[in-house]
């Protein structure tokens, strides 16, 4: 029909372009730095940026994605009954009392949507888990960011007083993402002794298979105490199913039935939830457990060679660990980078990195080791 068309149609190809000033979106999201995953690594390098699991999933587990792959014409289990039923039995909850997410991320979006709004705030540590900003902006509430201990923990006492009546998300990491410092089972319950009761406490543990302190907090131990706490864990890191995005909550009905009509329906697909049962298997999750054995005493080792250096590294339960670099943040993460390490750099605060491949070790002390802080602060030479 060329440029013309048929009658009463547009011809879409040969539109004009649109004019004036553009689409009115909401500033403070057309404001937003959109997440942004780290450089990929060199094809002789190690990504040690987002916190992987670096062993190769278990053939258990691809069997059974494989086998999950054949119905991928049809739509999953909206709600993840058979992953909910199993977590229950585990937890000793209910499987109403689970909620499962494409991510922990998933989750914290829609417990944040389902409990705040415009004029409300949401209170959390500072530096924490680099989506949380985001993630209130898009709520339309306000972030109340408390910074962080000298020792790069949460200060609980600085953020209950941060509490106001326009409070009503309190997020609360442990081990904290980038620090990988934890949350102390006393120190938690003391918080939560100050915590209005019908103030939302998020309880984020996506790290919590690594932790070999027994001082820490412990989600699981204080399901059906409070009637305004959930709890995240995370399959993405312990099982090695990042690729996946599957995570659960653990909480109240109520609270869980809010989160509910703030997710996007259909999002956990069933690879997901079939890799996610196939890693819940006892055979299979003892060897994953022992993958995260190992990585915990590999992240032990690196902090201490760290430390013989002169690195101020703070004491991690992770699967990563802190550098407090400073100013020098962009300049040792470059460096890192020239060597084949990439690694997660939040200017001017400081440089996470991810406990990788053994072969990844020797590399990252040797180059640290030349940059050497000049004082206790982090600041490298």
């Amino acid at each position: 029909m060329g440029a013309r068309g048929r009658r009463g149609t547009v011809d879409r190809v040969n539109a004009p372009e649109p004019q004036g000033p553009g689409v009115r979106l909401r500033p403070e999201i057309a404001a937003l730095p959109p997440y942004r995953q780290g450089r990929p690594a060199p094809a002789d390098g190690f990504k040690l940026s987002s916190n992987e699991n670096p062993f190769d999933p278990l053939p258990s587990v691809v069997a059974a994605v494989a086998d999950a792959a054949s119905t991928i014409n049809r739509y999953p289990d909206a709600t993840a009954l058979a992953l909910r039923e199993s977590l229950a039995r585990r937890y000793g909850v209910t499987a109403d009392e689970v909620l499962v997410g494409a991510g922990s991320v998933a989750l914290l979006a829609a417990l944040i949507q389902a409990a705040a709004a415009p004029g409300d705030e949401v209170v959390y540590s500072w530096r924490s888990f680099e989506a949380y900003p985001g993630l209130v902006t898009v709520s339309g509430a306000t972030s109340v960011q408390v910074p962080n201990r000298d020792d790069h923990g949460h200060d609980l006492d600085a953020m209950a007083a941060a509490i106001t009546d326009r409070t009503r998300v309190v997020i609360v990491c442990s081990p904290n993402n980038p620090t990988g410092v934890i949350v102390t089972a006393a120190e938690f319950e003391a918080f939560m002794a100050k915590v209005p009761a019908d103030l939302l406490v998020l309880l984020d543990e996506a790290y919590i298979e690594f932790v070999r302190d027994g001082a820490s907090v412990d989600g699981a131990t204080l399901l059906g105490r409070y009637p305004n706490l959930v709890i995240l864990r995370t399959f993405s890191k312990a099982y090695g199913l990042a690729g996946l995005r599957v995570g659960y909550a653990i909480g109240p009905v109520p609270i869980l039935d809010a989160a509910r009509a703030t997710i996007t329906p259909l999002s956990v697909t069933a690879a997901s939830t079939a890799a996610a049962l196939a890693s819940l298997e006892p055979a299979a999750e003892a060897e994953l457990l022992q993958r995260v054995g190992v990585i915990a005493e590999r992240r032990d080792r690196v902090r201490e060679g760290l430390l013989a250096q002169g690195w101020p590294v703070p004491v991690t339960q992770s699967n990563f660990v802190w550098l407090p670099a400073g100013d020098a943040t962009a300049e040792v993460a470059e460096r890192l980078f020239d060597a084949g390490l990439v690694t997660r750099a939040f200017p001017p605060a400081g440089i996470r990195v991810s406990i990788g491949e053994e072969e990844s070790v020797d590399t990252l002390l040797r180059i640290l080791g030349e940059l050497v802080p000049a004082s206790q602060e982090g600041r490298p030479e």
